[in-house]
């Protein structure tokens, strides 16, 4: 075979390639208003997607918090938190984003613009129900790239925004072949399932919990490829969306973190405007793997959440906030 023939099959494979598109579960039609009913959070296409609350028998709450999850996790990552919060006269709000959980399509991939569709939603019907009362927006991991994606220039007009460990690790900090495997495998197998082991990574310290989000069926065991290629695409946008930052906002991230990587969390910090910098707070946990608000040591993250709704101009009470950006910006992956 020619030199000349091989790279016109190269050139024909990677245009047959590039015409298989990875698999997304989009929306149907809007059939209605987006509702909050007593089943949970109705889109406007008809599905229907569980909300968890907390907070809601102890009277008028002082600050509302919705939170989202992380990628194949669903709303009961926020229950124990969700508790803590509730103790301090803050009400929470959790629902399964769509493709995880007890949604339908759970293991599906529903767009980038279906979840942050969602959101909006999701945040005009609570600010609906509790006007006047500050609102924040909590996402950990995947939950945090949706709401960074969902409120550039705090589009969302909301009280702050609490960003535990962003999924920013876009394909600008991936090496090539990890964003060559990844374009082909989303267009060749994009229905194989992949589960992670053998990678040895560890999210948290907290064994127990990890134990039991392993006996958990909500919990997605089994990836589809393309529902990891579309993690990746929402977690580039969210890496570009960090220039258009601006409410206020606290970022937690640990120092064990073995998930998301210190690089692309440097270049989202390096992104962030200097003008909107006085409006935010980072922390940086030395024992916190990535899984922050359920470590073994999670209390103190919570408490710092707790009372940086309370006065965002305050120091953390856990002092995880002292030369955090500096540490995080200056010092190598």
């Amino acid at each position: 075979m020619t030199t000349r023939t091989s790279k016109t099959l190269a050139a024909a494979l990677v245009l047959a390639l590039g015409a298989c598109a990875p698999t997304t579960r989009a929306p149907g039609p809007a059939i209605h208003t987006p509702q909050l009913t007593g089943e949970g959070f109705r889109t406007a296409d008809g599905e229907t997607l569980a909300v968890r609350d907390w907070g809601g028998q102890k009277g008028a709450p002082k600050a509302v918090v919705i939170a989202l999850h992380g990628f194949n996790d669903y709303s009961n990552f926020f229950a124990t938190p969700g508790a803590f919060l509730a103790d301090h006269g803050i009400r929470s709000y959790a629902y399964d984003q769509r493709g995880f959980g007890a949604s339908k399509q759970a293991g599906l991939w529903p767009g980038i613009k279906a979840l942050v569709d969602d959101l909006k939603a999701f945040v005009r019907l609570i600010r609906a129900r509790h006007p006047g009362v500050p609102l924040y927006l909590l996402g950990e991991s995947m939950g945090g790239a949706v709401i960074m994606v969902a409120a550039p220039d705090n589009a969302l007009d909301v009280g702050g925004l609490i960003l535990s460990a962003p999924a920013v690790w876009g394909r600008a900090t991936m090496p090539w072949y990890q964003r060559l495997s990844l374009w082909i495998g989303a267009r060749i197998m994009p229905g194989v399932t992949l589960t992670g082991q053998g990678l040895k990574i560890t999210p948290s310290d907290n064994i127990e919990m990890l134990l039991a989000l392993g006996r958990d069926p909500l919990v997605i065991k089994a990836t589809r490829v393309d529902a990891i290629f579309g993690l990746v695409n929402l977690m580039d946008a969210a890496l570009e969306q960090a220039a258009r930052q601006r409410g206020p906002t606290l970022i937690l991230y640990g120092e064990k973190d073995e998930i998301i990587p210190r690089a692309p969390t440097r270049i989202m910090l390096e992104r962030w405007p200097e003008a909107a910098r006085e409006h935010q707070r980072v922390a940086l946990y030395t024992n916190g793997y990535h899984m922050l608000l359920r470590d073994l040591k999670a209390d103190a993250v919570w408490r710092d959440i707790a009372g940086w709704i309370e006065n965002a101009n305050s120091p953390l009470n856990s002092g995880a906030d002292i030369d955090a950006l500096a540490r995080l910006v200056g010092k190598a992956p």
